[in-house]
């Protein structure tokens, strides 16, 4: 197989971009005003340019794992290129590193975030327009910031976002867990871990040992199934169409992305909750799988391996279960669920196979928002967990500001989103190839998209 010879790159990429060292901060083509410092403990960045339009984006920055250091530079934007371009078109740009940098630190953050727009309004001026913007569990925090807050800001721009909660997000782990626990014997301790450098190894030896023969494959693929974890990771490249070359993805999604659900990440966020936010009492594996989008590879995985796929559902269904410690799931409620109120006007935006915040996150909300919400939602066909041009994050920042100027939406079909995007310039026509370890020029690929539901939406 092509891709197992790339599999000792992947490392190294996904610790560049943990490390946030991809690229140097863009230089933008206008004089800007750059204000740092700390507010109570929570380093901030503003960037306002000489030619302000009167625009404000508010960026939250995503989750960055306690496995790594934490990261110096404060992000304004999710593509490195955007940040240069609004800046010249007249756009101010604020963000909040958090007091708490790593880790589920959304309390943190909606005090900082909050804190730095006072500031802003203070020593800058008030805003005419102010956008909550944020990418991953960064949208989470957004989301909370807009809705909570809506006097504020005149709309909400999330990229990649766990939209669907903080406890669908770590039930989906949950899951991960136990299916490779009942299945494959990885021996996990799926909650209160008390080693979590020994249970992350156990977790990827156990991903590594599934990908090596079929019957290992199939089961993997059914794990991965449950957490809606795409057989596709690389963004330059067609979704392969193989088993064991879809499978092998998966664990790359399962090694690299998810492991934190099993080792420091997790222990912190017990420590924050107060003990165990998450369960799975009362799940119905079968039921989840057969709305699954990885089903049909699921059921070619286990045919090609000879293996019967009931069996092992009722396996997953007569293991014994976890319970949550009910104020700690309160905890991770307050602090990670988006309601779905949309006091603002709201764009979202996905690839449709990512493995750390899969797709299906974007049709919880939706249907968490109702039919009469204010809501457009725009999907990117690629793989990759917030891989996208520059070209398509601002080409979705002005899609929401023409519903802001308005007062309705505008049309967005993925034709002619593409098209202008496609105007952009070369430089804002670029990715970060995980698998080749650089960046590369790629064209805009918006698409039309139905994301399956999401496995563990509440009550469950």
């Amino acid at each position: 197989m092509v891709v197992m010879a790339r599999r000792g790159l992947v490392f190294l990429a996904l610790l560049t971009i943990f490390l946030g060292l991809l690229v140097p901060r863009a230089t933008a083509a206008v004089p800007v005003t750059r204000y740092e410092g700390s507010l109570e403990g929570a380093r901030y960045l503003v960037l306002v340019p000489e030619n302000w339009n009167g625009t404000l984006i508010l960026w939250s920055h995503g989750m960055y794992s306690l496995a790594f250091p934490e990261p110096d530079r404060i992000a304004l934007t999710s593509q490195p290129t955007t940040e240069s371009y609004l800046l010249e078109q007249g756009y101010a740009l604020a963000a909040s590193q958090y007091r708490t940098v790593r880790g589920w630190s959304i309390e943190e953050a909606l005090t900082d975030q909050t804190r730095l727009h006072d500031w802003f309004s203070r020593t800058v001026g008030p805003a005419r327009r102010t956008i909550a913007a944020g990418e991953s569990i960064g949208a989470i925090t957004a989301t909370l910031l807009a809705e909570r807050n809506p006097h504020r800001f005149t709309g909400l721009m999330t990229f990649c976002g766990n939209l669907a909660g903080g406890a669908a997000h770590w039930n989906s782990g949950l899951d991960l867990g136990y299916a490779l626990n009942t299945l494959l014997d990885a021996r996990l301790e799926l909650v209160r871990i008390t080693d979590p450098a020994a249970n992350v190894g156990r977790f990827t030896n156990a991903v590594q040992a599934a990908t090596a023969n079929p019957q290992g494959q199939a089961r993997l693929a059914l794990a991965n199934a449950l957490a809606e974890i795409p057989g596709w990771f690389d963004a330059t490249r067609p979704r392969p169409t193989a088993v064991a070359d879809q499978v092998f993805w998966q664990g790359v999604w399962d090694r690299f992305y998810r492991a934190g659900a099993f080792g420091i990440d997790r222990v912190a966020l017990e420590e924050r909750a107060g003990g165990n936010p998450s369960w799975n009492v009362g799940v119905d594996y079968r039921r989840i799988l057969a709305k699954a989008g990885e089903r049909p590879l699921v059921e070619r995985a286990y045919a090609e391996a000879g293996l019967d796929l009931d069996v092992d559902l009722e396996r997953l269904a007569k293991a014994p279960r976890v319970t949550p410690d009910p104020a700690a799931a309160g905890y991770l409620a307050k602090f990670g669920l988006p309601l779905g109120g949309t006091p603002v006007p709201v764009l979202t935006m996905h690839t449709v196979a990512d493995g750390t915040a899969p797709a299906a996150h974007e049709r919880a909300y939706a249907e968490r928002v109702g039919p009469g919400g204010d809501l457009r939602q725009l999907f990117v066909n690629r793989a990759g967990h917030c891989v996208f041009t520059a070209s398509e994050e601002i080409t979705a920042l002005r899609t929401l500001e023409r519903r802001l100027d308005a007062g309705n939406w505008p049309s967005s079909g993925p034709a002619a989103l593409n098209a202008e995007a496609g105007k952009l310039a070369p430089e804002h026509q670029t990715i970060f190839d995980a698998v080749g370890e650089a960046r590369v020029t790629t064209t805009p690929a918006f698409a039309r998209h139905s994301p399956p539901p999401y496995p563990r939406v509440l009550p469950f």
